[in-house]
């Protein structure tokens, strides 16, 4: 587990851990903000996740089954409750084995999402509202990287869309994404919004299959716009689309343009590492599923585009950890996400401090 005196993510927040569909009959182990959990399917298909440690021999509890509704051990058999104790174990007593940690955990919109930290302070209700999900007018497709580098690298990523200039020529970049100015916005610890508007520019290849896949003309001139809003601990959601020019950009009507939401949970392995689970949610042409698998398959390209980048910057970092990164104006939303997860760290690391003192 990662020092917790030099942890970088929050604990008291809901992490995405996994799809729904991840979770079957099978246990599902995976490691979230530096801990080995195993997810699986209770009693009438609920789901639970504890610590993947049998308290027997220390195996991986994610190495056994689920019968009904109980996980067990796949070393000598011992079944798990979802509350970590042990609740029987063949020919023995367990009685006295000490229980092992449970986490909060719900199933909503498709994910599983865990709450690390204090599970007296996880709430659902601060599961983010994911609107799109099961509306009719919208249709989703994504997927799920694991990627060998700092999580907050992503958000930077994430933040700043300049790099699909260079990252992402071929596909979604521009030279207008560069000419164009970007504003960012800071509200409080709930939220950074960085936003940027073109106006009466040339559609790049992703957004000219968009618009014919929509029935729009593709070789017209659009407004793009770009609108960024990371939410703690680590989502990014991008309000990205293009409507014919001067038929109202962001507000023109459904008729002229096409509109996504992508969709970015970053959720921390390690200090170094993270799972990625990535997909766009759209509002145009819902019921086509080649549309869907054809978004899908030009966003894994995209997205392996920046896997790669990630995982040799986190490598150039890690081999220079003294040099000091310039801090430009296109940093901004990156630079005030990153401020808002040091806070929230420092706030769970100044809580027990507190309580002692109060005693």
């Amino acid at each position: 587990m990662s020092n917790p005196q030099a942890r970088t993510y929050p604990r008291n927040n809901w992490y995405v851990a996994a799809t729904a569909a991840e979770v079957t009959d099978k246990p599902l182990g995976r490691q979230i903000c530096g801990e080995r959990m195993v997810f699986y399917r209770a009693q009438e298909g609920r789901i639970a996740a504890v610590e993947d440690f049998c308290p027997h021999r220390g195996a991986p509890l994610s190495l056994g089954r689920v019968c009904e509704g109980k996980l067990v051990c796949g070393y000598h058999g011992l079944e798990m409750g979802c509350d970590g104790k042990t609740i029987a174990m063949p020919g023995q007593r367990v009685r006295g084995f000490p229980a092992i940690k449970s986490y909060a955990v719900q199933e909503r919109y498709g994910f599983i999402w865990v709450w690390p930290g204090e599970q007296q302070l996880a709430d659902a209700d601060l599961i983010p509202v994911l609107k799109w999900h099961g509306d009719p007018e919208w249709a989703y497709g994504g997927g799920l990287f694991h990627i060998k580098a700092d999580y907050r690298l992503m958000i930077d990523n994430l933040m700043d869309l300049t790099h699909e200039t260079y990252v992402h020529a071929s596909s979604i970049g521009q030279a207008e994404i560069d000419e164009t100015p970007c504003k960012t916005e800071t509200r409080g610890d709930e939220e950074v919004i960085t936003s940027r508007f073109m106006h009466d520019i040339p559609a790049p290849p992703f957004w000219k299959m968009a618009l014919r896949s929509n029935g729009l003309a593709d070789d017209v001139n659009v407004d793009r716009w770009q609108i960024c809003r990371f939410t703690p601990p680590s989502h990014v959601m991008i309000e990205v689309g293009v409507a014919h020019a001067g038929k109202g950009g962001y507000e023109a009507d459904d008729a002229h343009k096409v509109y996504s939401v992508v969709v970015d949970f970053i959720t921390p392995e390690t200090d170094g590492s993270m799972w990625y689970f990535w997909g766009m949610a759209r509002k145009f042409n819902p019921g086509d599923a080649a549309v869907t698998d054809l978004i899908r398959e030009g966003q894994h390209k995209i997205f392996s585009e920046d896997l790669e980048m990630l995982e040799l910057q986190q490598r150039n970092l890690a081999d220079h950890p003294e040099r000091q990164l310039l801090k430009l104006n296109i940093d901004a939303g990156g630079v005030q996400s990153r401020r808002i997860i040091e806070r929230l760290v420092a706030q769970e690391e100044e809580a027990p401090l507190r309580q002692a003192a109060v005693a």
